[in-house]
C-alpha cells in the first residue's frame, strides 16, 4: 500500500498496533535497482515500525532507477553528477515531510536505511538535517561531502545515532571510503558503530542481524 499522491513512488508498509504516531524507517535503494529491493526487509525489521522504501526518481534504460547519474567509464575513475545527487537531497527533504503527514508518522522518531548510492543520500539528509533524523543506517556507501550541506558540522548532531556497515573485499565502493567516513564522523566528535564484514558489495546475513539488533535498541 501506497500514496500515489506523494512526491516520490514509493511502498509502505504500517507499524502493528501503533498507538499513536508511527516511528519509521525510510529505506533508499542503491544505483540501478528500485523500491522493492530494500523492502524486502521490511517483514524482519522491528513490527514497531512503519516502513517506507523510496524508488529513486531517476529511471535508467532498460530497467531500474539511480538517485544521480554515475559515469562508470570515467578516465579518473566515478564521476557523480553532483547537481543531480542535490536535487535529490531536496526530494528526500520534501518527501520526509509528505510522508511524515500522509502516513501519521512520528517525527521525533525517523530513521533513515540506505544502501550504496541510497546511503550517500541517507548521510547527506540525516547530516544536513540532524534535528530531524534519529537513527542513520549507511551500508556499502560513503558520505561524500559535496552532497551534505554547507556547514553541517557546526549542526548539533549528538542526537543521531549512526550505524555504518561495509564488505571488507567491495570491489564497487572500497572499504577505505567507509573507513574515511568513520574518520570524518570521529572528527566531528560523533560517536557511532562501524563495522565491516568478509563480503562485496552486498550485505550479509551476519550483518543484517547486526543492524537490526542495533535498530531495536535505537528505537
Amino acid at each position: 500500500m501506497s500514496n500515489p499522491q506523494l512526491s516520490l513512488i514509493h511502498l509502505y508498509k504500517p507499524a502493528e498496533s501503533p498507538t499513536g504516531k508511527q516511528p519509521a524507517v525510510f529505506l533508499f535503494h542503491g544505483y540501478g535497482s528500485d523500491e522493492e529491493d530494500l523492502f524486502s526487509f521490511a517483514t524482519e525489521l522491528p513490527s514497531k515500525l512503519a516502513v517506507i522504501s523510496v524508488r529513486a526518481p531517476r529511471p535508467m534504460s532498460p530497467f531500474g532507477n539511480a538517485w544521480y547519474t554515475l559515469n562508470l567509464e570515467a578516465p579518473q575513475g566515478k564521476w557523480s553528477d553532483i547537481e543531480e545527487a542535490l536535487e535529490s537531497r531536496e526530494m528526500i527533504f520534501s518527501f520526509l515531510d509528505e510522508a511524515i503527514e500522509a502516513y501519521a508518522l512520528d517525527p521525533e522518531n525517523i530513521s533513515l536505511l540506505g544502501f550504496s548510492q541510497g546511503a550517500v543520500l541517507a548521510y547527506a539528509v540525516a547530516l544536513s538535517r540532524p534535528k530531524k533524523i534519529r537513527n542513520l543506517m549507511a551500508l556499502s556507501g560513503y558520505i561524500d561531502l559535496k552532497v551534505v550541506e554547507d556547514g553541517f558540522q557546526e549542526k548539533a548532531i549528538d542526537k543521531l545515532n549512526i550505524y555504518i556497515s561495509h564488505g571488507q573485499v567491495d570491489q564497487v565502493i572500497p572499504a577505505e571510503w567507509a573507513q574515511a567516513s568513520s574518520d570524518t564522523l570521529k572528527s566531528m566528535g560523533i560517536d557511532h558503530t562501524y563495522e565491516e564484514y568478509p563480503v562485496g558489495h552486498g550485505v550479509s546475513p551476519q550483518n543484517f542481524y547486526s543492524l537490526k539488533e542495533w535498530l531495536e535498541r535505537h528505537i
